[in-house]
């Protein structure tokens, strides 16, 4: 089956539309643009023929496919997000189409220098003779996750004209806020009704996810002392420099840029001070709980020796949990992995099995009762100007959807 016209057409329409959400602000979704595109898919949802489609007050929509076997299969819930990363723009987002890209520079921008290679992304080698998607430099494509919103509505039209496929009753999601770790803070699942679902919102074709970061925040409060600095010798607390030092004292090796795989790290992503206050937020990341306690534990007793060395300064810091590996639910229920697979298998892929560096939907789902493994859409260099989508990833994942709604209607 090739569905990769209609994956770009949707994929092109909403990229357009600026969904950008904000890691600050306190509203629900954090951006009212978000809207937009929630309304967009609603009625497109209504209009392929989906039924009890809703838009809600919190900006997610849902809808059914009512089931076309007749045995009593588990309802199966499909999940993508409509926001894109703080991280780069998504306004006047222009997708372009690289065709048949056999090997050799993907010129993004010739403008800005931005240029896609094998050298800077070597993922995509797999990717030769492919029609790969990109932005035109200015943004970042927005692929995570309206690659995954196309996928999933266009299966849905497909299984909506085509009731002799037999499947049991399946259910669609699309969430605001995901990319701020909001994602689902109000999603309600007992009304969603699904059994089972997966989250479309991985990267190279073939790669599914059961498992992800244990994630924490991180935040350090220096309160400092100001005095004249000409009479500052042991009087002056600079807490812009105190912070400062703490965050230098993190070891260069348990950072994101010099960490991989099953690696943890923290990153401090803000750092805002002046001599009187400053403050440092960041993240805590590790697929293994303890681990990332340990982690927690060294960065206390780099605190600890800051309050020893700078005694006139007040030093506070405190851990936020976020979110926790998926892992540990979907274990019990191996059922949902089997048919993934499965389903990978089917659209003529070896599925590669691996852990998200990084958090989804399914994350928060599964710990609310919907255990949800990822599915890949085919793209990556997600959140910057040179990411990427693959079409006929995209058409893979899509063909995996249909083949996971009929694995579940198999006794």
């Amino acid at each position: 089956m090739d569905f990769k016209k209609s994956l770009y057409k949707r994929l092109e329409k909403y990229a357009r539309i600026d969904t950008q959400s904000d890691d600050k602000s306190q509203t629900f979704p954090s951006t009212r643009k978000q809207l937009a595109l929630a309304r967009v898919l609603a009625a497109e949802l209504k209009a392929i023929g989906a039924k009890k489609v809703k838009l809600d007050k919190y900006g997610y929509v849902t809808a059914e496919i009512p089931a076309t076997s007749g045995g009593k299969a588990p309802v199966i819930g499909f999940l993508a997000h409509m926001d894109t990363s703080p991280e780069a723009s998504g306004r006047n987002v222009k997708p372009q189409i690289h065709g048949k890209w056999k090997t050799g520079d993907i010129v993004i921008s010739r403008r800005l220098g931005i240029i896609l290679n094998t050298r800077n992304c070597p993922e995509l080698a797999g990717c030769r003779g492919e029609d790969i998607v990109t932005a035109s430099g200015d943004t970042l494509l927005g692929a995570d996750n309206k690659a995954g919103l196309a996928i999933i509505m266009t299966a849905a039209e497909h299984l909506v004209k085509h009731p002799e496929i037999l499947h049991g009753t399946l259910k669609i999601g699309f969430t605001p806020d995901e990319e701020v770790g909001q994602g689902v803070k109000y999603f309600n699942v007992k009304a969603f009704g699904a059994d089972f679902a997966y989250t479309f919102d991985g990267d190279v074709a073939g790669a599914v996810e059961e498992e992800n970061f244990n994630a924490d925040g991180v935040k350090i409060t220096v309160t400092g002392k100001s005095v004249h600095p000409g009479t500052a010798k042991n009087a002056l607390a600079n807490a812009a420099r105190i912070a400062a030092d703490i965050v230098s004292s993190w070891p260069e090796n348990m950072l994101p840029e010099t960490t991989e795989k099953r690696e943890g790290f923290i990153m401090f992503t803000d750092i805002n001070g002046e001599i009187e206050k400053a403050e440092a937020s960041g993240i805590v990341r590790d697929h293994d709980l303890k681990r990332l306690k340990t982690m927690e534990r060294q960065l206390e007793a780099i605190v600890a020796a800051a309050r020893l060395k700078y005694p006139l300064a007040k030093i506070e810091l405190a851990f936020k949990e976020q979110y926790r590996n998926m892992r540990e639910v979907i274990i019990r229920h191996p059922e949902v992995m089997k048919r993934l697979l499965a389903a990978v298998r089917k659209a003529g892929l070896t599925p590669h099995v691996k852990p998200v560096r990084g958090g989804t939907d399914g994350a928060r789902l599964s710990f609310m009762g919907l255990p949800t493994p990822n599915v890949f859409t085919g793209g990556y260099n997600y959140h910057g100007r040179y990411e990427w989508v693959s079409l006929d990833g995209m058409n893979k994942s899509a063909e995996v959807l249909l083949n996971l709604a009929q694995e579940w209607a198999r006794p």
